[in-house]
């Protein structure tokens, strides 16, 4: 078990925070992000443990020292609010990000220049303006992007980001939270929806549930994850609604089968919005309540213990290895 690791967080309101010790203590990164900045999404570096990416509403900015210090890069986003950040896990230099209006991005040399993506997102729903919430590079073939719109579906593209396709099919409700793959046996796609789970094992051509919120303790479900070691541990981020008052972590051991509420320390005080994971440990799985908590397991998934830190509205989690 890894004992010595870095935290991120991303607000809306107060930026970056960082702790070099595991949640011991806590800096709030003031230079250069703005006054009340909104930091919606969080990326590190598959190869580097020292760099990391986090994305805005007003532009993208990178730190090579596990989030310590930061600069920020030149890019069309800065007039955008970014809500997602994917790293190709086999060529680094190349990144996309997700925005609200919903545009996707692509970098393929480390974020000197960026290009805007040939992809008709809808630019109106239910919610006003869509957003592009998750993004995905498939790590066995990096040609396979993914994009997942709150509202307005799943996106997939099949040649490295030069073209998209809309996936009309399968996925039934088009409010799109987040997305992970599993690689097992049979790599899966897992896309969450508020009320549903789905996932694919074709390359989004047909998918199925694997979960409804009927079975989950709470009637929201927020975001997706799985053990970096084991593609059968799925983990789900429930909650009462998408502001809501108090929320629950789940756990499937089988897949997305069955599905276990973990016990948590304290009931939480908003749902359970994100979860962290990194290959240096794959037993150590961070959570966060929208409302500013952060929970903590060290052996992946069995037992919660809640930080003492708590922040403003939590967006984006990171761990990093020092």
């Amino acid at each position: 078990m890894i004992r010595d690791y870095t935290i991120c967080v991303g607000t809306v309101g107060q930026g970056v925070w960082q702790s070099p010790d595991g949640g011991n203590s806590w800096n709030r990164i003031r230079t250069p992000f703005p006054l009340e900045s909104q930091v919606r999404a969080l990326a590190v570096h598959p190869q580097d443990p020292q760099i990391i990416f986090a994305g805005s509403n007003n532009g993208i900015y990178r730190s090579d020292d596990k989030g310590s210090s930061w600069e920020k890069l030149d890019s069309p986003m800065d007039t955008l609010n970014i809500w997602s950040i994917v790293i190709d896990p086999s060529d680094p230099n190349t990144m996309f990000v997700g925005t609200s209006p919903p545009y996707l991005f692509r970098t393929r040399d480390g974020g000197q220049h960026w290009d805007k993506l040939s992809v008709q997102i809808a630019q109106e729903c239910a919610i006003g303006t869509p957003r592009v919430t998750a993004m995905l590079v498939d790590p066995v073939d990096r040609r396979t992007v993914w994009a997942g719109v709150e509202i307005d579906g799943v996106y997939r593209s099949l040649d490295g980001g030069d073209t998209w396709t809309r996936i009309a099919d399968g996925v039934k409700d088009p409010d799109i939270h987040g997305m992970a793959i599993s690689l097992g046996a049979q790599k899966r796609v897992l896309v969450s929806t508020p009320r549903e789970i789905f996932t694919s094992t074709d390359v989004g051509e047909s998918w199925h549930s694997v979960a409804t919120t009927r079975q989950f303790p709470l009637a929201y479900c927020r975001w997706v994850a799985v053990k970096v070691d084991n593609p059968q541990v799925i983990f789900a981020a429930n909650g009462d609604s998408a502001i809501g008052s108090t929320g629950a972590i789940l756990r499937s051991n089988d897949g997305g089968q069955t599905w276990e509420s973990r016990p948590l320390p304290v009931e939480p005080n908003s749902p359970i919005w994100n979860f962290a994971v990194h290959p240096a440990d794959p037993d150590l799985v961070l959570a966060n309540s929208l409302f500013g908590e952060l929970y903590r397991s060290n052996n992946g998934g069995d037992s919660w213990e809640k930080l003492k830190r708590e922040f403003s509205e939590v967006r984006a989690l990171a761990w990093l290895p020092n």
